[in-house]
């Protein structure tokens, strides 16, 4: 599996936490090993951007996912600022909000989405399953 990433902001971060969650959200769909996944973090001024373009939503949001098709899974977009906000906000550290940003992020270029209540079921389930072994970061 390849995974690029793409730091474009300034706020500190472990992106350990990310790669993880990539490969484990891989494994856990059966992605092919030649899979390919890009991760950018960015602020909200330009996550806000992107949500307005891509979604025409004028708010930044906490994350993107581009999906694309054959070995390229897709792009995932991340607010680091959002994600320290939410991180505050749910009395957690940044870490597992970043974990759990990357599984929705990797679920939704896998085809998950929330869209109904047993969808949102079934991707939220897929997430605890793929995070439980970052219980560490609560």
């Amino acid at each position: 599996m390849t995974i690029d990433t793409d730091n474009r902001q300034t706020l500190a971060y472990d992106e350990d936490i990310i790669i993880r969650v990539v490969e484990r959200t891989a494994a856990f769909a059966g992605c092919a090993d030649d899979t390919e996944v890009s991760v950018s973090i960015v602020g909200n001024e330009e996550m806000r951007s992107l949500n307005r373009e891509y979604r025409e939503i004028d708010a930044p949001t906490d994350v993107l996912s581009f999906p694309q098709d054959g070995a390229v899974l897709g792009d995932i977009v991340i607010s680091l600022e959002k994600a320290v906000e939410q991180a505050k906000e749910y009395g957690h550290g940044i870490e597992r909000e970043l974990g759990f940003l990357t599984a929705h992020g990797m679920l939704h270029l896998l085809g998950y989405d929330h869209e109904d209540e047993d969808s949102e079921r079934e991707m939220f389930a897929a997430q605890e399953e793929i995070l439980k072994h970052d219980r560490k970061h609560d």
